[in-house]
């Protein structure tokens, strides 16, 4: 149950109201971690960006998912880890690949690019750092840029984890693939 009450559009300031109306034009990503971040309309409106930014980038949707879904299972998120089950399933990821990262087991990528994103998000998540051999790899495989972005989808995703954790922000009650206890 979440420990802050969800905001209806009625009860919004008028700030909070531009920015949740632009949003859900935009992108249409208005719940989950966005309720917490509603409270501060610039910080929402950051996020937004930021999110839309990176979606932009380097990385393919699979290669963000992939980082996602990673970074959701690292933190116990269970809202983000709905949320992105859902998107993951439909561009096309497969349901093995989901139910590996769930059971923190390596998932089968044959793309080399997905297979260095779960490895970067993997390492830098659980070690808090990437190795010599790590980040050398990352960079030869995904080049400098993309090497950054994917970093930064980490943190950023690691942001929206830990704050859907911390307000308890949960995911619908028929949730066709929960988190793996």
């Amino acid at each position: 149950m979440a420990r802050i009450a969800i905001l209806d559009r009625g009860d919004m300031s008028a700030e909070q109201g531009r920015v949740y109306d632009a949003a859900r034009q935009s992108s249409g990503i208005v719940g989950g971690p966005y309720y917490a971040y509603i409270r501060l309309p610039k910080l929402f409106e950051a996020c937004q960006n930021l999110r839309a930014s990176l979606a932009a980038g380097p990385l393919s949707a699979r290669e963000n998912q992939i980082v996602n879904l990673v970074v959701a299972r690292h933190w116990n998120a269970r809202y983000p880890w709905f949320a992105q089950v859902r998107r993951s399933l439909a561009i096309g990821i497969e349901q093995t690949v989901i139910d590996a990262v769930n059971a923190h087991r390596d998932p089968a990528l044959a793309d080399v690019r997905e297979q260095t994103c779960w490895t970067v998000a993997r390492e830098l998540l659980a070690d808090k750092g990437l190795s010599d051999e790590t980040y050398a790899a990352g960079e030869k495989t995904m080049g400098l840029e993309s090497l950054v972005a994917l970093v930064a989808s980490i943190g950023s995703f690691s942001m929206t984890c830990m704050t859907a954790n911390a307000f308890g922000i949960d995911p619908p009650a028929a949730n066709p693939t929960p988190l793996a206890t």
